[in-house]
């Protein structure tokens, strides 16, 4: 068999990832919506039984110019790494955008084959395009592909062999004009003398020209690196940059005008559905809408589920604890493990409920239209609808929102976007929502845990004005998005992407809540010879330490046990409250709760586990992503001054209401 190694890459939006999977057969997310590759996965697949083709997933990008991480890890991967063949996937829809990309390729001396896509929807859109001429004006092959259903794969699959096989060199298409092009070959020809450049001399060229590498990280020769100094001092870079892109775009006109024509049918469905969804006044409240009804969701349709989970393992706990001779192995198991993990994983369906509504608004298309329509209010933060993209993929879980921020350029903005992503309320917060707003606000549960999700988009909104206002300051950035067509999602990827945010949740019981529980349960038993959970235990005396800190916003010593285990998953909270609250004599979680906590301490504790310190995983991917303790404690600290501060007010105002 012969290895081929390929890099595949393209703007956001393209199906670039639905067309590694289609090659691959690999279960990688599809996202219908930019940001969602944020790394690179790798897959392998078979070709005439003769060829073994390596390909590699890039991140959604709209240009090669490294001016944002996933930008970075592109150009890196490309200009660097043992490929033979880069794979342009394009929206057939969308020529002329996505070809600005295609120009930047062809000057960094890899071989390229243009993939195509979409090409069932331009076809119905009455688009033509001469796919054999536009192949011998770029001088590199085209493929027309479907990825969705799977047409054209074995052509672009020949079409890669073909490829790999012709010598590298660089074919720019551009000529960058008199403004440009000598000193490109200027600097050309110094980094030619120097020697040893991993990437093409004319792309070298073109990155320092555009100041995004400096000739002495590039050039070890002080002699020649200071030639290419002297040499970019004469011209204007901004001026340059600007003269370059002009040139791209005109050059890919010229092309097109002869071989492409748009189709001028009537308007499709999906622009007649976005003059409805998109518009300036309806766009936002349609969004609340759908949000609000998926909430309610997923307590009408949970609850039966969540009452056959709830009442297996409580048999369960009860049979253990009445069968097991050894007393404390019998409360471990039936007090701390079977309760504790069990009492979370009672709310698996509404995990899985929220999720699979979320994933079809994501593959309808609906999700990118959110953003859009966010960008008109994140730019008065400052920020951008990009910024919006994060905050959505928290809904599953902060840690992959804010991986996903790397996808923005400007530095400040993913600053602030890393901090206050995690007010956005992930899955794991969900739980205890569900459990006060189901005993304490039973007829109006789906509406309570509705508002407390707004609240954690409220709260991001303010502390990004904030930031923005004060530590950061700043401009932020244009935001650039083409709008996927909509679809109608295919009930198997649904179903894959919900079980991949789901099963995370699932995954945590058999690890950190496992443990948790355990921590919990030993606690709550120790010193050997006290009542289980008592307050003469450990955990009561942990809880009655602090709880002077906490009773202005109404919570008993349980609470406060419950919430520094939060810490560790916020999913160990309702774990702690099964035990600790479960613990009394003749009455179960519900009646006590019914009977400790009023109305507007739950709202204070639903708000403050909604706001208060991420868990260690976020704020671990936080000091990963900044690489700042000072930003990690700030988040720490100042997560909890605004939780305390917010179910303070809330607890304040409910005792005067109710």
């Amino acid at each position: 068999m012969l290895d081929i190694g390929v890099a595949l890459i393209g703007n956001p939006n393209v199906g670039k990832t639905s067309l590694f999977n289609a090659l691959t057969g690999a279960r990688q997310h599809v996202g219908n919506w930019p940001g969602v590759t944020i790394g690179k996965k790798t897959g392998t697949c078979t070709f005439r039984r003769k060829y073994t083709i390596n390909i590699t997933d890039l991140p959604g990008i709209y240009s090669m110019s490294a001016r944002s991480p996933d930008e970075a890890v592109a150009n890196e991967f490309i200009t660097t790494a043992d490929i033979d063949v880069v794979v342009q996937v394009i929206d057939s829809t969308n020529l002329e955008r996505n070809m600005y990309l295609t120009t930047q390729l062809l000057d960094m001396g890899r071989q390229v084959v243009l993939a195509l896509n979409m090409s069932d929807l331009a076809d119905a859109r009455g688009d033509t395009l001469d796919v054999n001429k536009l192949s011998d004006f770029l001088g590199t092959p085209a493929v027309r592909v479907s990825a969705t259903e799977k047409r054209g794969l074995d052509d672009l699959l020949s079409a890669i062999v073909v490829a790999s096989n012709r010598e590298k060199t660089a074919r720019p298409l551009v000529n960058l004009g008199q403004k440009v092009e000598p000193l490109v070959q200027e600097i050309e020809r110094d980094l030619r003398q120097y020697g040893g450049i991993t990437s093409s001399a004319r792309w070298s060229s073109l990155m320092l020209i555009e100041g995004l590498i400096e000739p002495g990280d590039l050039v070890k020769d002080k002699e020649i690196a200071e030639r290419i100094h002297a040499s970019l001092r004469k011209v204007d870079r901004e001026d340059i940059e600007m003269a370059i892109v002009d040139r791209r775009y005109e050059k890919i006109s010229s092309v097109l005008a002869g071989i492409y024509r748009r189709g001028e049918g009537k308007r499709s469905l999906s622009d007649e559905i976005d003059k409805v969804v998109t518009n300036k006044y309806l766009g936002i409240p349609i969004f609340l809408v759908l949000m609000w009804g998926i909430f309610e969701m997923t307590f009408v349709v949970a609850t039966p589920f969540m009452d056959a989970i709830d009442q297996s393992f409580s048999w369960l706990a009860g049979f253990v604890s009445e069968n097991m001779q050894l007393e404390w192995l019998a409360s471990l198991l039936g007090d701390g493990i079977i309760s504790g993990v069990g009492f979370v994983l009672v709310f698996v369906p509404n995990i899985f409920i929220m999720f699979i509504m979320l994933s079809l608004l994501e593959d309808t298309g609906y999700l990118a239209r959110a953003a859009f329509i966010m960008d008109r209010l994140m730019s008065k933060i400052g920020l951008h609808g990009k910024s919006f993209i994060p905050m959505l993929l928290g809904l599953g879980c902060n840690v992959p929102a804010i991986m996903a921020t790397r996808t923005i350029e400007d530095p400040k903005s993913r600053l602030i976007t890393i901090l206050t992503s995690p007010y956005i309320s992930c899955s794991a917060r969900l739980p205890v929502y569900v459990l006060f707003a189901g005993i304490i606000f039973p007829r109006d549960a789906g509406t309570v845990v509705f508002v407390i999700y707004l609240l954690g988009i409220a709260v991001a909104i303010v502390s990004a004005l904030a930031l923005r206002k004060t530590l950061l300051r700043g401009e932020g950035t244009p935001f650039i998005m083409e709008l996927p067509p909509y679809r109608v999602p295919s009930a198997k990827s649904t179903v894959i992407h919900m079980w991949e945010k789901g099963s995370m949740y699932i995954r945590k019981a058999g690890t950190v809540i496992l443990l948790g529980a355990v921590m919990i349960w030993a606690l709550a038993s120790l010193p050997w010879g006290v009542e289980y959970g008592a307050e003469a235990s450990y955990a009561g005396s942990l809880g009655h330490l602090l709880a002077p800190l906490f009773a202005p916003l109404g919570f008993d010593w349980r609470i406060v046990v419950a919430l520094v285990f939060g810490f560790l998953a916020k999913e160990v909270v309702v774990g702690a409250l099964g035990v600790l609250y479960g613990a009394e004599e003749g009455q179960g979680l519900e009646e006590n709760l019914q009977n400790g906590m009023s109305a507007s301490a739950s709202l204070g504790l639903m708000s403050f586990v909604l706001i208060y310190t991420p868990c260690i995983a976020t704020l671990g991917v936080i000091w990963k992503e900044t690489r700042s303790v000072k930003w990690t404690a700030f988040s720490i600290i100042y997560s909890l001054i605004v939780a305390y501060a917010v179910a303070f007010v809330i607890f304040t105002i409910g005792n005067v209401v109710w």
